[in-house]
């Protein structure tokens, strides 16, 4: 089975600088990735830290992330720390919304397999012309 590659961060100096508060998951559109977290919970076998508090590692590769993830008790597959200049709200369930503001947030890795954001990518998923799947627009298939 062929490893998928995931992309590098964006600024490796910057790895476990970040907040270990963000948004979780949305906007559909990704700029940047910022770190790859492992989090860790004492309750599921993790090493007792931090008050048994759950706690992350983070890391600059998938690939290390994804190493001490399989050999570490109690920690979970890992995350990606992204960030948005600008994403896809979804307000309710087919309206979407063009945000222009930052935002950082942990997205499953698997996301990351959508191309990066261009400067069409949101106009094109927005516009009237847009394919019936609008999703085909985000995973780079029209």
């Amino acid at each position: 089975m062929k490893e998928v590659e995931y992309p590098d961060v964006a600024d490796p100096s910057a790895v476990g600088t970040y907040p270990a508060s963000a948004k979780a998951g949305g906007g559909y559109v990704w700029d940047d990735v910022l770190e790859y977290r492992v989090w860790c919970y004492p309750r599921n076998g993790a090493q007792y830290l931090h008050e048994g508090d759950d706690y992350y590692y983070a890391f600059p590769t998938h690939r290390e992330a994804a190493e001490f993830s399989a050999a570490t008790a109690g920690a979970q597959p890992p995350l990606a720390l992204i960030r948005q200049r600008e994403y896809i709200d979804e307000p309710t369930p087919e309206q979407y919304v063009h945000v222009r503001e930052e935002r950082i947030a942990e997205w499953p890795v698997e996301f990351l397999a959508r191309p990066r954001r261009t400067e069409r990518t949101i106009p094109d998923f927005l516009s009237p012309s847009a394919p019936p799947n609008r999703l085909e627009i985000l995973r780079g298939q029209a």
